[in-house]
């Protein structure tokens, strides 16, 4: 099971973990963090699905939008910006036009989010760095 956030396009958040996500499927379950019953969840309903290190997160951290040069990059570094203007900058080795998303790893080594599945249809910008 991943420890996974989903954001929603109206702004709602789901924290929990998820066995069953896929690129390739149209919906995926997350069983809440509260135990509660697990809720499906439909890829076209989300701007992203962060999986995350710890579902409490770290709310005094500011990521860094920029590569620490000490570590090796995989990948093409990109610069996402969402409808709602939230901006994420990282790394992908899977973006194309044209697909319904695609996963970015952030540049901020220290991040709780370890990956991040974006939804293609959030997108605003995509921006190679």
């Amino acid at each position: 099971m991943n420890q996974v956030v989903a954001h929603y396009l109206d702004g709602r958040l789901l924290k929990g973990a998820t066995g069953d996500f896929s690129p390739a499927k149209d919906s995926f379950h997350v069983v809440p963090g509260d135990g509660s019953r697990p809720v499906e969840v439909r890829s076209t309903q989300l701007k992203a699905l962060f999986f995350v290190k710890d579902l409490q997160g770290n709310s005094g951290h500011l990521e860094k939008g920029a590569f620490d040069p000490a570590h090796p990059t995989p990948g093409r570094k990109l610069m996402v910006t969402f409808q709602d203007g939230e901006h994420l900058v990282g790394s992908t080795q899977g973006y194309q036009p044209g697909r319904p998303g695609f996963f970015v790893v952030p540049a901020d080594p220290e991040s709780n989010i370890e990956r991040c599945y974006v939804v293609a249809g959030a997108l605003k910008t995509v921006a190679f760095l």
